[in-house]
């Protein structure tokens, strides 16, 4: 549905959410997410973070589109939420969460590659599995009707629960899933080298004119596969190698997903408490631990990475401003994953309002790490530039929480799948002394990590 202001309140389409939750210790994300193939399925962990979720089913769904999105998306929750039932053990914490995100632009169609997506999507899942600060939570969600009392449904629910526990144990005890990796038939990059060379010439040369100081450039490549591609290897691969990264899963329909492994938080809202990070600059990792800091001080020394650094510190620091009543930025340091090391610098704030996520979203994205600097100008020399569209790519994904509350991360190190295809994304920031082998390098580390997680074997 799309919530738009002449739609009638969610509720009166809807009724009345009733949410009612058990602890369920003993379960895993990767049995609970197996038992749902088949149906609309989420997930998202960071290792580092105290909430980790997945969830299974569709109990509601939101959609918007046009620059109003945010605004839509937002008062549908708020709708949504404003006169649930929430029952049961764990309390807020166990309560229900949207989860989705957003296309990169507003005015986002929906293509081949992202048929099924619009510019805003978010659902609330029919089960919903959570850790939190040690224990487990099963939540269901249903909606009843306005004039029905929830009361006497309770019962019911908590039956429904329990009978859900008690299966997905019996599943536990089964050997665990040994699925490999769907075998992967051919890459295909639909941009050739000569292509980008004068797309990022193109680019700099605009630069150079004042016409803007940073944009964000991304090709793509495609993967073909004898069957589609398992998820849960996956899944299970990232988080093996990418553990402390926003490790995602959106899959609204069966065998249509949107997944990865982002490094870069775009927000996150607690009441008035705010956090974000300013991610800019990139380089490989070293063999060895000298070689590796050699690498990791000489990012720090580029002149070249610390100017793309800090526009986008500067951007969002500006961005921000109107939005908190302070801000505190840490020094420079380093972000080591895998295969790859970035400028970091965490911001944490004091937000004006208690507001929710969904306005910090909107002010932020993109950030001058995904889009470039001044903002409108770096955003029409990407439409201008880039021959396939970016869809959900670099886009805010996360989770909103009864309280509007809530988390979103920067959609990179990601893929969409669709039947037996699946394509990845990566870029590169611009600035005026880019150069085309050096990025087009970059945009090739930044590939490795979701090729590496679809089995492609490499010398």
């Amino acid at each position: 549905m799309d919530a738009t202001a002449a739609d009638p309140p969610l509720q009166q389409r809807y009724g009345r959410l009733l949410s009612c939750s058990l602890p369920c210790a003993g379960i895993s994300f990767e049995q609970f997410l197996a038992t749902a193939d088949g149906g609309a399925r989420i997930y998202w962990e960071n290792r580092a973070e105290q909430i980790a979720f997945a969830g299974a089913g569709a109990a509601v769904e939101l959609m918007a589109w046009g620059p109003e999105r945010y605004k839509k998306i937002k008062e549908a929750a708020r709708e949504l939420f404003a006169g649930a039932a929430l029952r049961g053990e764990g309390g807020a914490l166990a309560g229900p969460r949207l989860f989705g995100g957003f296309a990169f632009r507003s005015d986002f169609t929906p293509d081949n590659t992202w048929s099924i997506y619009s510019p805003a999507y978010f659902l609330l899942p029919h089960y919903q599995l959570l850790r939190g600060g040690g224990q487990s939570w099963l939540t269901i969600n249903t909606q009843i009707p306005l004039d029905e009392a929830p009361a006497p449904l309770i019962p019911d629910l908590l039956a429904a629960l329990r009978g859900k526990i008690t299966a997905l144990k019996a599943d536990e005890k089964r050997p665990p899933c040994a699925d490999g990796q769907s075998k992967l038939l051919d890459i295909d990059y639909p941009m050739r080298y000569p292509t980008w060379e004068r797309m990022l010439d193109d680019a700099t040369e605009r630069i150079r004119r004042g016409a803007l100081r940073k944009v964000v450039l991304a090709r793509a490549a495609e993967l073909r596969f004898a069957e589609r591609p398992k998820l849960l290897p996956i899944l299970r691969h990232l988080a093996m190698h990418y553990a402390d990264c926003y490790r995602f899963l959106f899959e609204p329909r069966p065998r249509y997903a949107f997944y990865g492994a982002s490094p870069e938080l775009l927000a996150s809202v607690h009441g008035r408490a705010l956090s974000t990070m300013a991610l800019a600059g990139s380089s490989g990792r070293g063999d060895t631990d000298a070689a590796d800091r050699r690498l990791g001080q000489a990012l720090l020394d580029s002149p070249k990475e610390r100017q793309e650094h800090d526009i986008v510190l500067e951007k969002m620091r500006g961005r921000l401003r109107p939005l908190t009543d302070s801000l505190a930025i840490a020094p420079p340091s380093l972000l080591k994953l895998s295969n790859i090391q970035h400028i970091n610098r965490p911001i944490h704030g004091l937000l004006k309002q208690p507001s929710g996520i969904l306005p910090l979203v909107e002010a932020l994205h993109p950030t001058p790490a995904l889009g470039g600097a001044p903002r409108p100008e770096a955003m029409r020399l990407i439409r201008e530039l880039e021959p396939i569209p970016r869809g959900w790519y670099g886009a805010p994904v996360g989770w909103i929480d009864s309280r509007l509350d809530g988390q979103f991360a920067v959609a990179i190190r990601s893929a969409v799948a669709q039947e037996a295809r699946a394509w990845i994304y990566a870029g590169a920031g611009i600035v005026a002394d880019s150069q085309p082998q050096r990025e087009w390098e970059e945009t090739e580390l930044k590939f490795r990590p979701m090729l590496d997680a679809h089995g492609e074997i490499y010398g």
